[in-house]
């Protein structure tokens, strides 16, 4: 089972992707904050729309590739995709399909846990749980048999505080506030599964077959929660369209398909640190766009969590680095 234990150090290209996904998801929050539609109707719509967009390019381009995907002794001998993203030995198979199908689910249960979490607890709660991720994500890298650095763990520990610092959580102890925590927590465990997961899709799988398998599952999933939860679907003002499309064209192709892009270059953990920069990011944003300047005790807790991302960034870097 490939995994992929070393990766290459990060180079400008990849750097670049990076920092515009980072870019890209931090106008996720101000966007669903703009937009009058239920959270989960949002993120059902971002994943069929992108599904919309890139599906027909995969189908034209990758035919061979979800073929191989479905069969079990697909491309064991030779590259099954190369092109822009290298040659890495293609294995691509069944079992490759299951991880990309697999990926979806968990990202719908993030979906499904965390958005719900927010009208259960406080926001900022529900905020600071979710960004226990980073850990979750340390875990399961241990999991895999893969010995993180003890910078690693440090910049982890520093930067989940500054979430918990930048968001005010103030954690209530009623029942129903307690259940929002639980979905919170959950949510950021099933966000890292998620991560990890298309880590070990994108040592084979193209970032477009994969992307495009894993937003088609995850939308059918969330399709049946909003039918079942009598979530409206359609109704919404024009505004909030366009919000919606706003978030396919940012959050949804440039953020999480850019990370995605990465995970063949960069670790599962790494990735996890970076998306926590989405809470400066949107911080920034929602400054500028809605008008909503951050807390002044809030500016700790970010300054924390850049620095926590660095060291992360720099440990992970020093440990793959040849001696």
């Amino acid at each position: 089972m490939p995994v992929p234990h070393h990766h290459r150090p990060v180079g400008p290209l990849t750097g670049g992707v990076l920092a515009l996904a980072v870019l890209a998801v931090s106008s996720s929050a101000p966007l669903v904050a703009f937009a009058a539609a239920p959270a989960l109707a949002i993120a059902f719509w971002r994943n069929l729309l992108a599904v919309g967009v890139l599906g027909p390019f995969a189908l034209a381009r990758r035919r061979a590739e979800f073929r191989a995907l479905t069969r079990s002794d697909a491309g064991r001998e030779g590259p099954v995709a190369t092109g822009r993203e290298g040659r890495a030995p293609a294995v691509a198979g069944r079992r490759e399909g299951w991880w990309c199908v697999l990926s979806g689910v968990a990202l719908a249960a993030h979906f499904a846990t965390w958005m719900p979490s927010v009208q259960l607890t406080s926001v900022a709660a529900a905020v600071a749980l979710v960004a226990t991720q980073p850990a979750w994500q340390g875990l399961i890298a241990r999991g895999q048999g893969r010995r993180l650095p003890p910078a690693v763990w440090a910049g982890i520990a520093v930067a989940v505080a500054g979430a918990v610092l930048a968001s005010g959580a103030d954690f209530a102890v009623s029942g129903r506030a307690f259940a929002g925590d639980l979905l919170a927590v959950a949510g950021g465990l099933f966000a890292a599964v998620y991560t990890a997961l298309g880590e070990r899709a994108r040592v084979t799988v193209s970032t477009t077959t994969y992307t495009t398998i894993c937003y088609g599952v995850c939308a059918l999933i969330l399709l049946v929660v909003c039918l079942v939860g009598g979530v409206p679907l359609g109704g919404y003002d024009t505004g909030t369209w366009l919000a919606i499309l706003g978030l396919v064209a940012g959050a949804q192709l440039l953020g999480h398909s850019m990370f995605n892009y990465a995970l063949r270059r960069v670790s599962a953990t790494t990735v996890s640190m970076l998306i926590l920069l989405e809470a400066p990011g949107a911080a920034l944003i929602a400054w500028a766009w809605l008008g909503q300047l951050p807390r002044v005790g809030a500016l700790p807790g970010l300054a924390l969590i850049l620095a926590g991302v660095t060291v992360v960034v720099l440990g992970g870097a020093r440990a793959t680095r040849p001696s």
